[in-house]
């Protein structure tokens, strides 16, 4: 019983050495920087390309390009085959457009086929800053 009660001992002071050791070794860490928002160009690589491309000699992904798209009629790029939904659209995309678009294609057309959604309005901004770009 006595050995019991020393392994104990010095579990729990091992125990809170360790702890000790490690708040130290945390409180001596150079605090990391604020980490900067991702630009549009990185931002739509990250969350669009997948489906988009940004120009217009790559092959149709699932998406038509979005090159040219502020401006452009919706439902309009040549060489893809639009949802029965989408191909009804009656406007040309703007910034209020698209940005009602990527934060909820489904409410904004229904029966769409896209269904990414974005909920934060400054990365939405970033990606239609970028959008504007291309032309």
């Amino acid at each position: 019983m006595y050995m019991t009660g020393v392994r104990a001992t010095a579990a729990i002071g091992l125990g809170l050495c360790a702890a000790v050791l490690v708040v130290t070794i945390a409180a001596a860490q150079i605090p990391i920087p604020e980490a900067r928002p991702p630009d549009g160009p990185t931002l739509f690589k990250q969350q669009c390309a997948t489906c988009h491309t940004n120009n217009l000699s790559d092959p149709v992904r699932q998406g038509p390009s979005l090159f040219g798209i502020v401006g452009r009629r919706a439902g309009s790029a040549d060489a893809f085959h639009y949802s029965s939904a989408f191909a009804k659209a009656d406007f040309a995309w703007d910034d209020a457009k698209l940005d009602a678009w990527i934060m909820n294609p489904q409410q904004m057309i229904p029966g769409t086929v896209m269904m990414y959604r974005q909920a934060k309005p400054e990365v939405r901004a970033a990606i239609i800053a970028y959008l504007k770009e291309l032309h």
